[in-house]
This record gives C-alpha cells, sequence and structure tokens, in this order.
C-alpha cells in the first residue's frame, strides 16, 4: 500500500474573538500555507507518497503546494463544506477509511477535539495554529513531516512513539460528546461568540490536564494541582464569583492574567464521575461554548482519547548510529 498521510488544516483557528477581548495573535492563513509547505519536504523526505486533505475553502492547501515537492501526490478529500467543526470531524473518518498511517492536524484545542471524534485509533500529529493549544505542540512544520512520515511509512514502531490520550466525556440527558482538555458549566443561556475568557460566567469545570504555563481553563487547574498529560486522573473545580473571594491567577486567554475565585476543588480518578450544574446554561467543551444544558451535566476523564504522536521521540528513534 503506498504510504499515505491525511492532512486536516482549520482555517478559523487562531481567529477567535480573543484578538478582540485579549491581545491573542492572529495566525494568517499565509503563515499555515508556510507551515504546510515545509510539512510537505519532511513528508517527501520521509518517504510518504500521497497526502489526503480536507479542503479548506480559502486557499491555503492550493498555496502551499505551489512548491509541492515533485514526489507527492496530493489528493483531496470529497466533502461537501459547511464550515463548521463536523467538516473535520467526517474528514477525520474518510481519512480513517483511507487507512492513512497518521493525521496531521493544524488548529488549536478545539480543532483537535473535532478531528478526535473521528480519528479512531490513526496516530495524530498536532501543530499548534490556535489559540488555546495545550493539546497540540508548537513544533517546526518540516520536523513535524518527517515524525508523521517516519510513523506512516512504518520506520518507526507506533506503539513507543504514541500514546493515548486522555479526555473529559460528559452527558447532557441523552446528548453525549467529550473534550480533550476541559468540559465547563457555564452561565451563558446561548452559545454567543462560543469563546471563554471570563470566569465570572463559569461555575465548574472538569480538567483532563493541568499545567501552570497553559493557556485557558486549565491553567486554573495548573495552579492548584497541576496534572500531566500522562498522569491518570484529573481535577474538580467550582469557581466562586463573589468578591474577595480567596483565589488563584489564571490566564484564560493571551494578555489576560486574571484572578479566579475557588469554592473548591479536588482531584479526580480516571472514570470517577461528577455532576456539573448547567442547568438553563452552556456546557463549553475546550474552551468553547457547545451545548445548551437542560439539566445536571455527567462529566469523568477517561483514557478513551485519541493516538498523539511524540514527535521527538520518533525522530529519536530513528537516529542511526554513525558505525
Amino acid at each position: 500500500m503506498t504510504p499515505s498521510i491525511g492532512l486536516i488544516v482549520n482555517p478559523a483557528a487562531g481567529r477567535d474573538i480573543r484578538r478582540l477581548v485579549g491581545f491573542a495573535s492572529v495566525m494568517p492563513h499565509h503563515e499555515k500555507a508556510a507551515i504546510v509547505r515545509r510539512l510537505l519536504r519532511g513528508l517527501e523526505a520521509a518517504g510518504v507518497e500521497e497526502v489526503l486533505f480536507l479542503p479548506d475553502g480559502v486557499g491555503i492547501i492550493g498555496a502551499a503546494t505551489d512548491g509541492c515537492p515533485p514526489g507527492l501526490r496530493l489528493e483531496p478529500l470529497r466533502i461537501p463544506l459547511e464550515g463548521r467543526a463536523g467538516d473535520s470531524t467526517e474528514a477525520a473518518r474518510r481519512l480513517v477509511e483511507a487507512r492513512v498511517g497518521a493525521i496531521v492536524t493544524l488548529g488549536g484545542d478545539g480543532t483537535n477535539r473535532a478531528v478526535a471524534a473521528g480519528s479512531g485509533d490513526v496516530p495524530i500529529v498536532a501543530i499548534s495554529t490556535g489559540t488555546n493549544n495545550v493539546f497540540p505542540s508548537m513544533v517546526e512544520g518540516t520536523v513535524a513531516g518527517l515524525a508523521a512520515g517516519l510513523v506512516a511509512t512504518g520506520q518507526v514502531e507506533v506503539a513507543a512513539v504514541t500514546s493515548r490520550a486522555k479526555r473529559v466525556e460528559v452527558r447532557v440527558g441523552e446528548t453525549e460528546d467529550f473534550a480533550l482538555i476541559d468540559a465547563a458549566a457555564c452561565r451563558d443561556a446561548f452559545r454567543g461568540a462560543a469563546a471563554i475568557w471570563d470566569p465570572g460566567r463559569v461555575t465548574a469545570v472538569v480538567l483532563s490536564r493541568a499545567e501552570p504555563w497553559a493557556v485557558g481553563l486549565s491553567s486554573i487547574g495548573g495552579a492548584l494541582r497541576p496534572v500531566a498529560a500522562d498522569e491518570p486522573g484529573g481535577l474538580y473545580i467550582e469557581l466562586d464569583s463573589s468578591p474577595g473571594a480567596v483565589g488563584v491567577r489564571a490566564v484564560l486567554a493571551p494578555g489576560l492574567p486574571t484572578r479566579v475565585g475557588i469554592k473548591r476543588w479536588r482531584r479526580l480518578e480516571l472514570g470517577e464521575e461528577v455532576s456539573l450544574d448547567a442547568t438553563g446554561g452552556t456546557l463549553a467543551l475546550d474552551g468553547e461554548r457547545e451545548l445548551l444544558a437542560n439539566g445536571p451535566v455527567a462529566a469523568r476523564v477517561t483514557q478513551a482519547g485519541p493516538l498523539l504522536v511524540d514527535v521527538r521521540a520518533v525522530l529519536a528513534g530513528a537516529v542511526v548510529p554513525h558505525v
């Protein structure tokens, strides 16, 4: 079988309202195209012959492939674009059916959540180009391409360079969904601009990861009790918006260090279920309000997330000693 790679670029990643309410950088389309161009060079060097990609609708892939290496064949996925996260989910499902060796994503936590909903057991190489980038990594495009290519062509053992990510599984009535990093109960009755930057709108949050240096809701947990990506379990936190509440400093969006009041918190074991009171409000998944809540929300942290490629481990494993 021809060694192939899937490519999903989110044109909306890194361009939401947090550019107006904070100081987040805009990730322009030409920079995403430059990352993809370097990615293709890395893929070709690793021996990949075919790239199946989700058309982005704004010309990112077209600009990147203007100088495409002659050894690579690029094929668009035939998917009617709706401009929604579901495009990425459907693309991931198609890539699984095509039996690609890996999927490369350009986006943030939300982009990778959408891809993870359809990626199955295909490993993901996640390149950070979003606003909240806890799940994806800041990695140079050429290096990411080399790593993805080495995985797809079988030059490294997949089991040795990938790990199963955690996720926060939620249930609202009959509706089930998940977040890769954080699920939060919000007071807002409407989805609105989706992105969260005001802790006063959040009543409680469940985290799969909590790192002090992260941006987003997970940074609240990082200031209380850090939880690493490979540590079993997560955190449950109730926020307190009353004046004078004891709290911690968190960075909920780029340029917005914020004091967040804490009512109570505790560590969660894997599979331990908690209830989030979001009645009359919304449930945010990975930093964006997604679901209307008509009652209590059941949430738990599990180890059922996507397979994530450790780029450093891939390249370290491919080193051949001089003889």
